[in-house]
């Protein structure tokens, strides 16, 4: 992600957030034909992905139903995955693996490349062709997890339903399921070249809001059996944790530590050039949805291993004692454990990332190297430590930030009693709000770069 930076903003007041309102910029938007015509584009493609996942794999003498209700009731994972695909697993569609693998083999690559000094110093200086370079790496790398993650999906489904044991079975689901991420894949790369935005998290988003309708109908299915006061309560409820949790998000995603650069004066024949002031943003949220995306990724991995071993195996039930333990939800004690090891796997996952994503040396160096400097900070070592101290604390309330919106995703069904909702909070509602953003972004940067060029 990342699949889903900073630079020098001129002004205090340029940021992450959107200088025109969001109706006036989709109108304007839509009067643009280039705009317009990238926008329909974009949408097409949702269209073309919300086709996909309703086309099943053929599997002989099982129903995609059947598999949905018996993994949904005991794998938690399994229901994030569905959340992400627009409800492609729920289907057993061609589709159900999504972009999971890309995300990863992405993630992998990021961190691979910050680990080898070469790769990194190929990636600076290559230009194009080491973009390529990376952009096969990447695509290698996602042809391999497809199978692998392919296969493990499959080995949990199979301890429910043995006739996906057999080979030929099995070999005939992994090529349908690789072929569907792989044309996923592709679908993204066309709205980054033909439409706006980032085609793969748009794709991710699109997924997310497909699956709206399944969230809706499961809250729906919940309040039933309770009296309508009851019913009305818990979805004020809800809805007051809902609008909080985006809220919440919105504002830390913009939100950036703006530090004041002075530029040197230089004089180029008979003028004067520098001398102004101009601002270093840091994002308070610089690691987006890696941090959690990885600690639930760890927190659910006893889990997967306890669906792919054998119930009568004594690992099994040890698998399944250790999830119970490190879920964020279940009984007094075991979910304050849970809740306690995930937002450890946040915070230091998000001072991972944060150092991947920011070199202070380097940044130090190029302030120095272009005879810039933090006012009341000396260029060199002292520039390194003040960046450093900087980024350190705000990385800490990024975090925290990052903690409170991934436990309201498990926090909610306990307050509201409505089960297995993914959107409240957590990965869903932070991908949904960074892609929004971003692309509103992108088409007011587009809108303004035209008004100026006129």
């Amino acid at each position: 992600m990342s699949i889903f930076g900073g630079g020098m903003s001129g002004s205090p007041r340029s940021g992450k957030g959107l200088s025109l309102g969001l109706m006036q910029t989709l109108r304007m938007a839509w009067a643009d034909p280039d705009l317009r015509q990238r926008i329909l584009f974009v949408l097409a493609m949702f269209g073309v992905f919300v086709l996909g996942v309703h086309v099943p794999v053929p599997i002989p003498g099982i129903k995609a139903e059947e598999i949905y209700d018996k993994m949904a009731q005991d794998n938690a994972f399994f229901q994030l995955l569905n959340s992400f695909g627009g409800g492609a697993i729920r289907r057993v569609s061609v589709f159900s693996l999504g972009l999971n693998p890309y995300i990863t083999a992405s993630i992998i690559l990021q961190v691979l490349t910050q680990a080898y000094p070469q790769w990194k110093k190929e990636l600076q200086e290559g230009g194009e062709y080491a973009r390529r370079q990376q952009n096969k790496r990447t695509r290698g790398l996602t042809l391999l997890l497809c199978v692998v993650q392919g296969l493990g999906l499959l080995q949990a489904i199979g301890n429910y339903f043995p006739p996906l044991h057999e080979p030929w079975i099995k070999t005939s689901i992994i090529l349908y399921w690789t072929a569907g991420a792989m044309f996923m894949l592709w679908l993204g790369e066309q709205i980054s070249e033909r439409g706006i935005g980032n085609g793969v998290s748009l794709m991710i988003f699109c997924g997310i809001i497909v699956s709206l309708p399944q969230q809706i109908d499961i809250v729906q299915r919940t309040l039933e059996p309770y009296g309508p006061e009851v019913r009305i309560f818990k979805i004020v409820l809800l809805s007051a944790i809902f609008l909080a949790t985006t809220w919440l998000t919105v504002m830390f995603t913009v939100a950036q530590r703006q530090i004041p650069v002075q530029h040197m004066r230089r004089n180029v024949g008979t003028r004067v050039m520098g001398g102004a002031t101009s601002y270093l943003p840091l994002s308070v949220n610089t690691a987006g949805v890696i941090p959690i995306i990885f600690a639930v990724s760890l927190l659910f991995l006893p889990a997967q291993f306890a669906a792919m071993t054998p119930p009568s195996w004594p690992m099994h039930d040890f698998l399944n004692n250790m999830t119970e333990w490190l879920s964020p939800v279940g009984r007094f004690p075991r979910w304050i454990v849970g809740c306690a090891f995930y937002t450890s796997l946040i915070f230091a996952f998000t001072y991972f990332y944060t150092a991947i994503q920011y070199n202070v040396e380097d940044m130090s160096d190029h302030l120095k190297k272009a005879g810039s400097f933090i006012p009341g900070v000396r260029p060199g070592k002292q520039t390194k430590d003040f960046l450093d101290g900087v980024i350190s604390r705000i990385t800490i309330v990024g975090a925290c930030f990052l903690a409170v919106v991934a436990l309201a995703q498990y926090l909610a069904p306990a307050l509201t009693g409505i089960q297995r909702i993914s959107i409240v909070g957590g990965t869903t509602l932070l991908i949904v709000v960074t892609v929004a953003l971003e692309t509103m972004r992108q088409i007011e940067a587009n809108i303004l770069m035209k008004q100026y060029g006129q």
